[in-house]
């Protein structure tokens, strides 16, 4: 059986951690931000969950077991 390839749009835009949750960045972060609050701005920083229902979708795009 031939090896499975990664599904390269899932795989610029999310990441597993350790135990397989998905991470993804938060959205309205890539541009345009200096019109936002700095509360909004600091609110939006770093990564976070996906949810619960649309981890296995993105663990079988990224060939994750």
């Amino acid at each position: 059986m031939p090896k499975l390839k990664t599904h390269k749009g899932t795989a610029k835009r999310f990441r597993l951690s350790a135990s397989g949750k998905a991470m993804h960045r938060s959205a309205g972060t890539s541009h345009l931000a200096s019109r936002m609050s700095q509360k909004r701005s600091r609110r939006l920083r770093g990564t976070t969950t996906t949810a619960t229902a649309e981890t296995r979708r993105i663990q079988v795009a990224l060939g994750w077991k």
